[in-house]
């Protein structure tokens, strides 16, 4: 068949639009989401003493797609692509750094799973049931919404990736049905994230204005070239992102939604949120800022590292102030604790804003995703230890630990040891590994300043880490009495331990990441 001429624009314009689709390489969020509809349908057909098979649907859904990862470990691939000027630009590329924190998503999403089982059954238990089919989609679409982004390289693809992680969290978090505390955290949540929303979509439409793409590649080269009035509102759309993240992150001083929400919401979402939550503003930070705002590194550079020290000050602060015998006081300070995690883990963006070469700011980024996979295996396994604790002690107070040890000693020694990985004291290796080298990369960086601050901070955060620690181990007060178990919270306390374990007793697994270019 022969096209006339004049039809060839036509032609050549199809071509960009309609394209085949690399299935492989989107099958990890692809099968989250369709596990999502699947339980969400499920569900109208499940009896109500059935319930819990929809939660096994959940967890078998997300090992497949976890198991997904398995055949692209070694290839880089691409889709939903166009011809850009000169070159080819995909919105989808499952590269090294993709597959990493795709794998840190689905893993957070896994344990968080195995300790909604628990959660879900106790809660139909006690009669303030939590509605399950609403619960496992809700989780399954944001962990879909959470592995879709760090593979966007449009700005387009990423904000819609990061809504579709941050929508059902909301939700998540107020599904206590009656409870003022949850219905306060959701709200504190919903607003705190749609204020960001809007800033990030009012700084991502500047820099659409100034270099007409949205393609993070075709921005970060087209930043170069804009002047005049455009390159103030160039600026001025990267400070906005920058903001609208910091708020994802949890940055101070748009932290004052993180103690509530997670008190209000059931354990297993406060630990998705302090893991996975994090994992998708801090992924969203790097490609914005790294591969598209590189030219504006002197605008971002100095901001992150201030908000770095601010962050890391005020979470470490809060948590020393704890009292051991409020209420929640346990789940307040892990929240407060995650707080001045994020400060540590923008440590190394900011110093990625510093660098003279292409080879050290990937450098800098590797050290942000060696600490993210050391917190996220850690933090995990301490809320799965404050489940099984909130079982028995409704209150979930700091106090209630005491003596932990002659009623669960496992569980007392794998809390201790999580603890002290967040603290970064032997025996949690991979804990001291990776704050040196976030210290490292400040250093490599010029900003010691920066690492003073740190130091400073991890010496505040050794008093309440090791203050519950030694709580632990402490006698009992009265007799003390021993903790059953259920299996899938042991199996989320077990893997995590292992995982642990592992990563201290083998720390390059996650060092490599330092000197190895994730772009």
């Amino acid at each position: 068949m022969t096209v006339a001429p004049t039809d060839s624009g036509f032609v050549a314009g199809a071509a960009n639009v309609v394209q085949s689709v690399d299935w492989l390489a989107i099958a990890p969020p692809t099968l989250t989401a369709v596990v999502g509809l699947a339980v969400l349908v499920t569900d109208l057909f499940v009896p109500g003493h059935r319930k819990e098979l929809l939660g096994w649907i959940s967890v078998a859904g997300l090992v497949a797609a976890g198991l997904s990862l398995l055949p692209i470990l070694d290839d880089e691939r691409s889709t939903f692509c166009v011809v850009g000027r000169g070159d080819t630009l995909c919105s989808y590329t499952a590269d090294e750094f993709t597959l990493v924190i795709q794998l840190l998503v689905l893993g957070g999403a896994l344990l968080t799973a195995l300790l909604s089982l628990s959660t879900l059954k106790d809660a139909r238990a006690a009669g303030k049931e939590i509605p399950e089919g609403e619960f496992w989609f809700l989780l399954l679409s944001s962990a879909a919404g959470a592995a879709l982004l760090p593979a966007a390289r449009d700005l387009a693809t990423l904000v819609v990736a990061l809504e579709v992680a941050s929508l059902p969290a909301f939700a998540l978090v107020g599904l206590k049905r009656g409870d003022r505390r949850s219905s306060e955290g959701a709200l504190k949540f919903f607003l705190s994230s749609v204020t960001a929303t809007a800033v990030t979509l009012l700084g991502a439409s500047f820099v659409y204005a100034a270099t007409g793409t949205l393609h993070l590649a075709e921005i970060g080269a087209e930043l170069g070239e804009v002047d005049g009035d455009l390159r103030t509102l160039a600026r001025a759309g990267v400070v906005l992102t920058l903001v609208g993240f910091a708020f994802k992150v949890a940055a101070v001083p748009f932290h004052f939604w993180v103690p509530d929400t997670y008190v209000g919401a059931p354990l297993p979402v406060a630990a998705y949120l302090s893991v996975v939550g994090k994992a998708v503003g801090f992924t969203g930070l790097i490609l914005v800022l790294v591969v598209a705002f590189q030219e504006y590194r002197d605008v971002w550079g100095p901001a992150l590292a201030v908000l770095a020290a601010l962050t890391m000050t005020a979470g470490n602060v809060a948590a020393l102030r704890q009292r051991p015998t409020r209420a929640y006081s346990a789940v307040r300070l892990l929240a407060w604790s995650s707080v001045g995690q994020a400060g540590y883990l923008l440590v190394p963006i900011a110093a990625a804003g510093y660098a003279d070469r292409p080879s050290e700011a990937d450098s800098a980024v590797g050290s942000t995703v060696a600490y993210a996979l050391m917190y996220a295996a850690v933090n995990l396994g301490a809320f799965a230890v404050a489940a099984l604790v909130g079982r028995s002690h409704a209150r979930n107070r700091v106090s209630d630990y005491r003596g932990l040890y002659a009623r669960s000693p496992l569980s007392a020694l794998t809390l201790a040891f999580f603890l002290l990985c967040l603290a970064g004291l032997p025996p949690g290796i991979i804990g001291l590994f990776a704050k040196v080298t976030v210290f490292s990369a400040a250093v490599d960086a010029g900003l010691g300043w920066l690492a003073v601050v740190m130091a400073a901070n991890v010496v505040i955060a050794l008093y309440y880490y090791l203050q519950w620690t030694a709580l632990l181990f402490r006698a009992p007060e009265g007799e003390p009495e021993r903790y059953r178990v259920p299996a899938p919270l042991t199996v989320a306390v077990a893997l995590a331990a292992v995982l642990g374990v592992a990563l201290s007793g083998a720390p390059q697994l996650v060092l490599r990441f330092t000197t190895s270019g994730l772009f």
